[in-house]
């Protein structure tokens, strides 16, 4: 579990998001191109706003693209939210590898990413709240 610092820029990308949707966010993940909001148990909706609208005037006033994911203590359903829209036959914890059957060739390769960057992406954000080595994607 990684202790979880935020500079200037990432408390005005909180502020702005908790104020424009009430929800509490818990972490803010920076990419080159991305935002990634970490929001607290059963705030997901409150966040995205009806039929997306918070999502997109944050993009709009971003100029980024943003990403909701709703945290859970239960590191299972926390992978399961990270990876959505996509959908996993099956999720398991081995010792300190999450394991991920998908359900599909097609969903395997959204789960990946092209070298990797999906998965690696993913791996980082459960490792800033549950202690894990890796991620790992296997056959059924």
């Amino acid at each position: 579990m990684l202790r979880i610092k935020f500079d200037q820029k990432l408390i005005k990308f909180i502020s702005m998001f908790e104020s424009m949707t009430q929800a509490e966010v818990k972490d803010c993940i920076e990419l080159e191109n991305m935002l990634i909001f970490i929001v607290a148990e059963n705030q997901i909706g409150k966040a995205i706003g009806k039929e997306g609208s918070n999502v997109r005037r944050l993009e709009n006033l971003l100029k980024k693209k943003v990403r909701i994911i709703e945290y859970n203590k239960d590191i299972i359903k926390f992978v399961e939210n990270i990876i959505y829209p996509n959908k996993a036959k099956e999720i398991r914890q081995e010792e300190k590898r999450i394991m991920i059957v998908p359900s599909d060739s097609k969903s395997r390769g959204f789960l990946i990413g092209r070298n990797a960057t999906i998965l690696r992406s993913n791996e980082n954000i459960v490792k800033r709240y549950f202690e894990i080595d890796e991620i790992k994607i296997v056959q059924g």
